[in-house]
């Protein structure tokens, strides 16, 4: 008997894949327990309207994770941290500091854990601090790092 599998199965395969098991395996474990549905015709118009929906979601979501990945490189966010004697600082500029940044100053929510800081910002200057939008986008945002009170 063929299945349309409608969750991840260990054994048999991924959400949306056509397998063929046996008829006693289908009927008392696949179907019962939801895992699964019969691969008829009804069932295989279903799956290819779902994947086609699926499919548009996916591009809409590519398409506005490059649109936002524009409106970051196009602007600069601008932080401050405390200074000492000399110039040295105290503390760090962390993600969730350049994300509430970028959200008071830019309008931009960015999450803090798609920026990719290799370490934390410990002195004054211009970085580009990339962050991951999407699987296939990843924007540099500008973050200029100045003297504080």
């Amino acid at each position: 008997m063929e299945v349309i599998l409608l969750q991840d199965v260990k054994s048999l395969g991924k959400k949306g894949q056509i397998v063929k098991v046996n008829d006693g395996y289908a009927r008392n474990f696949v179907l019962p327990k939801k895992l699964g549905v019969e691969a008829n015709a009804k069932n295989l118009n279903d799956l290819k309207l779902e994947q086609k929906r699926n499919d548009k979601l996916a591009a809409e979501e590519l398409q506005a994770a490059k649109d936002l990945a524009v409106k970051i490189e196009e602007k600069a966010v601008k932080v401050t941290i405390k200074t000492g004697e000399g110039g040295r600082t105290f503390g760090a500029v962390s993600s969730k500091e350049i994300a509430v940044a970028a959200k008071e100053q830019l309008g931009l929510d960015i999450d803090k854990k798609k920026m990719k800081l290799d370490e934390s910002l410990k002195s004054l200057g211009t970085y580009e601090v990339p962050v991951k939008l999407h699987k296939e986008v990843t924007a540099t945002l500008r973050v200029t790092v100045t003297e504080g009170k």
